[in-house]
């Protein structure tokens, strides 16, 4: 069972002009290292939070059918499709009148259609592949809370470029994960 990112998002929660701002920074010398770090705040935010901030493309393998795949990265948006290898070892695309997907449920559940039985298939590893889009849309769609998260991370990381500095404790920023807090994916 894996899961992997197939596209990633095509823009950032923060634009170039917004982390400048934040971080006062009015020289276009280091745009390129300020747009490397704001992708980097956004991944660790998207790892602490488990949910895709602006939308990309994911694909969830698995050996077999369970009775619900689990979406994970949420908000989902869609499913472009899900396919298997039958017990021929043919790949199949299944219909998506033969799933219910629950986009609300964070994460979210592909499960059977009613009166539907997943089908069965071939004894192998990644029999099963679910490609689905995540995100809540573009930069405008993420929330302030997040967005601000993002920019503590950003200036904490433009002002300390080393992990570890020889005769400098570099304090972490323990108080800002609260502005996570209420949009974090919880499992039980």
């Amino acid at each position: 069972m894996a899961l992997r990112r197939l596209t990633d998002a095509a823009t950032e929660p923060l634009t170039t002009a917004e982390a400048k701002t934040h971080l006062r920074v009015t020289a276009a010398t280091d745009d390129t290292y300020i747009d490397t770090l704001v992708k980097a705040a956004r991944y660790i935010a998207e790892n602490e939070l488990r949910r895709s901030l602006i939308t990309q493309t994911w694909v969830r393998t698995l050996d077999e059918f369970p009775d619900a795949i689990e979406l994970h990265y949420p908000p989902i948006v869609s499913v472009t499709s899900v396919k298997y290898y039958d017990t021929a070892g043919a790949q199949q695309t299944l219909a998506a009148s033969q799933y219910s997907l629950d986009y609300q449920s964070e994460p979210g559940w592909i499960v059977p259609a009613h009166d539907v039985v997943w089908p069965d298939t071939l004894d192998a590893i990644n029999a099963v592949e679910v490609i689905y889009t995540a995100g809540y849309g573009t930069a405008a769609d993420v929330p302030q809370t997040i967005k601000a998260w993002i920019l503590l991370q950003v200036g904490h990381l433009y002002e300390n470029r080393e992990a570890t500095m020889p005769g400098i404790s570099i304090t972490p920023l323990p108080f800002i994960g609260g502005l996570l807090d209420q949009h974090r994916v919880v499992t039980f």
